[in-house]
């Protein structure tokens, strides 16, 4: 199955930044065609975004937008136009999904709404990525990433010291989530068209998303249920301990020892300190409730070896104590190496540049960046051409 799994699905994306082109770059990584529609002149946003190769702004190099569209078509197309509008139609007529992140306004202005869509083809399955979703008060709001995150809860539960401000997160957490779960149920309602006999709209809410997997029922359903919720610690967690990060000779370890086992070989790693063997921390309920103290004898010595040594003597324990990588540590990783997870591939503008390798395995047909991602408009007359339409009359007139 060397086509990838996803062989025979096309896909036209009409998407900017980050949700909408990360869902549409796992069906193409997995073998689906995946038809990208950016604006005449200025593609993409993410184009804009770099990071740029020594900091000159180029829309042909940006890194986030390599990222997120390999293995794409690039066709451009004005669909503010009539006339770009019909082109887009056109397009759709072979498609199986339409991937999209345009606010619900948006799209209605341009009679791209779903409603208008579907009436002209029913058997498209149209994935709709967006930070608050399809319906209710917000669905209109003007929003990105950020926004939805922090709608959900995560970051008041997660994020910062508990005695100050919660903290920002990391962005795009939001958008990836959204994305990965709009391609997951955007591929059941591809495989589901023959059960409802027609294709449907996939809404996704990326607030949605992080507040199902970061926050979780036990915090956003036990709220509902009876007021209850976990809060931020700032350090460590606060049912059980050691569950925190530490110094060590040369950067951070994340230390694990929840279970008795794990306690026990936490201990065996450290040589069997006498303090460990006491009563009172052989339950991780009570080493929680005496963290302040724990922390600092671990710590002792933490500090006098190097985080692959602490990694190693706590593994070869059964304790599930972790190295912390830097970004340069992970992106140098022997085992990221091996699993693929970091290919090298050619570009026109960039040259040899190494991105991200498949995010999911699936030996008997493997996915995974094989083409670079496209100059803008690099495959108007591959795909305009193949529908029959002039692309050099298309062109002049700025359709396209």
């Amino acid at each position: 199955m060397s086509d990838g799994a996803l062989a025979g699905i096309r896909v036209i994306e009409l998407g900017e930044m980050v949700s909408a082109p990360y869902c549409a770059k796992l069906f193409a990584d997995y073998g689906a065609e995946v038809i990208k529609v950016e604006p005449p002149t200025r593609g993409d946003r993410a184009r804009s975004w770099g990071p740029f190769p020594n900091d000159t702004p180029d829309l042909e190099k940006s890194g986030l937008y390599f990222f997120l569209n390999t293995n794409k078509k690039s066709v451009t197309c004005d669909v503010r136009s009539a006339a770009g509008r019909e082109v887009l139609d056109q397009l759709l007529d072979g498609a199986d999904v339409l991937i999209e992140n345009y606010l619900p306004p948006h799209l209605r202005e341009l009679g791209l709404d779903y409603a208008s869509i579907a009436a002209k083809h029913p058997d498209l399955v149209v994935i709709s990525v967006t930070p608050f979703g399809q319906t209710g008060p917000y669905a209109e709001w003007n929003g990105h990433d950020l926004n939805a995150f922090h709608l959900s809860g995560a970051s008041n539960r997660y994020c910062g010291r508990p005695d100050e401000a919660p903290l920002e997160q990391g962005t795009f957490a939001a958008d990836f989530y959204g994305a990965t779960t709009a391609a997951t149920w955007g591929l059941a309602a591809v495989y589901g068209r023959d059960l409802v006999g027609c294709g449907q709209q996939v809404d996704v809410s990326c607030a949605e998303a992080i507040a199902a997997t970061f926050t979780g029922g036990q915090n956003i359903g036990g709220a509902a249920q009876d007021g209850r919720f976990d809060k931020r610690t700032g350090v460590g967690m606060s049912l059980g301990a050691p569950a925190t990060i530490l110094p060590c000779k040369d950067g951070h370890v994340w230390v694990l020892a929840l279970e008795a086992a794990q306690w026990d070989g936490l201990a065996r790693a450290m040589g069997n300190p006498d303090w460990m063997s006491v009563d009172i921390f052989q339950n991780m309920l009570s080493r929680a409730e005496n963290r302040d103290m724990i922390y600092p004898l671990i710590e002792e010595w933490t500090s006098q070896h190097t985080k692959m040594e602490i990694m190693d003597a706590c593994q070869a324990e059964g304790c599930p104590v972790t190295a912390v990588f830097t970004v340069q540590e992970a992106a140098e990783h022997q085992h990221i190496k091996d699993r693929g997870g970091l290919v090298s591939l050619e570009h026109e503008a960039l040259g040899s540049i190494r991105t991200l390798g498949a995010p999911f395995q699936l030996p008997e047909c493997p996915g995974g960046p094989a083409t670079p991602a496209p100059l803008l408009g690099q495959h108007n007359t591959e795909v305009y051409g193949a529908l029959g339409l002039d692309v050099g009359a298309l062109t002049a007139d700025g359709t396209i």
